[in-house]
C-alpha cells in the first residue's frame, strides 16, 4: 500500500519533489562536495556502502530502497496504513510470515529488521522472476520500457505470481493489477526503471540471520 499513488505523483507537491530530485544531482555532481550533505548507507558488505550526496539520487540498490520506502511510507518506519500494512516498505502480514517475522510490534520498531525484510524479499523475488528478467529486461513491451529493477520494484507492490503473468501476456492491461490506491504494475516499472542491482544475488530461500 502507498504513501503516494499514480495521482498524488502528478500533483504539483510531488513535480516539487522531482525538480528538488534533478536540481541536488545536478548541483552536487558539478561542484565540491561538503561532507555536512554526506549519509553514508551502512548495509552488509555485499551491497558496498556509498557515499550519496542526498537521498534517491544515485541508480544502485541504496537509491533503489530508499526512493521505494519513500513511495511506500514517505520513508516512515513506523508507519501502519489503514489496510494493516506495516513500516518504511508497508509490507503485509502473509510476506512478514514468509521470512518468519510474527512479532510485529518488533518489527514496527525495528528499522534494522525492517532492512533485512525487503533485502530478502528482493533477493527472493529476484529468484521466483529470475526467467522474466532474463527474457524481458531491457525490451519494451509496447510502449513500457521493461528493467530488472522496474520488475522488482512491481513485484513488492503487487507480488511476484501477477508480475509473471502481466510480463507473459505483453504488458496487457487485463493483466496490469493496482493496488488500493490506484497504483499499477505499470506505473512502478516505469517509476523504478534501470537502478542497478547487479550486486543483489537471487536466492530462493533467504534467510533472516544470514
Amino acid at each position: 500500500m502507498k504513501f503516494f499513488n499514480i495521482n498524488t505523483i502528478k500533483s504539483i507537491k510531488a513535480f516539487f519533489f522531482y525538480v528538488l530530485v534533478i536540481f541536488s544531482s545536478t548541483v552536487f555532481t558539478s561542484v565540491p562536495i561538503d561532507s555536512s550533505y554526506i549519509y553514508s548507507a551502512k548495509e552488509k558488505p555485499e551491497f558496498i556502502a556509498k557515499l550519496h550526496t542526498v537521498p534517491f539520487i544515485e541508480k544502485d540498490f541504496i537509491g533503489f530502497k530508499e526512493f521505494l520506502g519513500f513511495f511506500e511510507s514517505g520513508s516512515d518506519y513506523n508507519k501502519i496504513n489503514r489496510f494493516g500494512y506495516l513500516g518504511k516498505y508497508q509490507f503485509g502480514k502473509g510476506t512478514l510470515k514468509i521470512y518468519g517475522v510474527s512479532d510485529l510490534n518488533n518489527f514496527i520498531k525495528s528499522p534494522e529488521l525492517q532492512e533485512k525484510v525487503f533485502l530478502m524479499n528482493v533477493k527472493r523475488n529476484k529468484w521466483i522472476l529470475r526467467r522474466e528478467i532474463k527474457k524481458y529486461s531491457n525490451i519494451f513491451l509496447g510502449d513500457l520500457y521493461i528493467s530488472e529493477s522496474g520488475i522488482l520494484a512491481a513485484a513488492h507492490l503487487s507480488g511476484p505470481g501477477n508480475v509473471k503473468k502481466f510480463l507473459r501476456n505483453k504488458a496487457s492491461i487485463d493483466f496490469n493489477k493496482k493496488d488500493a490506491n490506484g497504483t499499477s504494475i505499470s506505473d512502478y516499472i516505469r517509476i523504478f526503471k534501470n537502478y542497478n542491482l547487479g550486486d543483489i544475488n537471487q536466492e530462493r530461500r533467504p534467510k533472516i540471520n544470514q
